[in-house]
């Protein structure tokens, strides 16, 4: 599956212009590739979700192509299309690729509009996530239901929620879920309690957890030149 068959739905809900229309140069909706939280209609026979979510893909680039601030990172992500309703959900959900044919190395985010899939966003720099990993076998079907899980708020957590992330590896593939907070223990464990029950994960497949803060510190320190 190339990128750019990945990004086929790119701006999924913006409505395309009537024939004959003037593009208004001033309107932001007009832009194609535009990344704003641009809030998706939705029409009065659609189920609403309680939150908008964006969906973004990426292929992370060589280590060496990464900087402190991961410009090369940000550089990487293309935004595939935006969901306010069940029915939107489904729309673009079936027609994006499987985890089971995605390249390693690549990554889908499923995050709550307006929060970039970066450890620098404002919703995100004082977070941090949880990760497991799965073998390939078993990404397929978990990682639906950990979006399902995302998109029917089954986490209770509200707004401390940030997100989902699939990342196919080489071996084994990754699952992972955003939060605000690293601070707030309580909501800390109630995603993790959560992550663990929606994927049905025996006690003896540990889930670990880390904090953006010390991945930022990481990668400005691995950035940083010898003294």
């Amino acid at each position: 599956m190339t990128e750019r068959k990945m990004c086929k739905f790119y701006n999924l809900n913006v409505p395309d212009r009537r024939p004959g229309e003037i593009p208004n140069q001033n309107n932001d909706d007009d832009d194609r590739n535009s990344d704003d939280p641009l809030e998706p209609y939705v029409p009065p026979h659609e189920h609403k979700l309680e939150y908008s979510y964006w969906m973004w893909f990426s292929r992370r680039p060589p280590a060496r192509e990464l900087s402190a601030t991961t410009t090369g990172y940000g550089q990487a992500l293309r935004m595939v299309g935006r969901v306010a309703s069940v029915e939107q959900w489904w729309g673009l959900y079936m027609h994006l690729a499987r985890p089971a044919e995605l390249p390693p190395l690549s990554d889908l985010h499923l995050f709550k509009l307006g929060i970039k899939p970066m450890w620098e966003d404002p919703a995100n720099v004082n977070g941090g996530k949880w990760v497991v990993r799965l073998r390939k076998s078993q990404t397929g079907r978990a990682w639906e239901d950990l979006c399902m899980a995302m998109l029917g708020e089954q986490f209770m957590v509200g707004e401390e929620l940030c997100g989902v992330v699939l990342s196919v590896r080489f071996q084994e593939d990754h699952l992972a879920v955003w939060h605000r907070t690293a601070a707030d223990a309580g909501a800390k464990a109630r995603v993790r309690d959560t992550l663990r029950r929606v994927l049905q994960l025996p006690a003896a497949v540990g889930v670990e957890y880390k904090a953006h803060g010390d991945c930022l510190r990481a990668s400005a320190n691995h950035a940083a030149p010898a003294p």
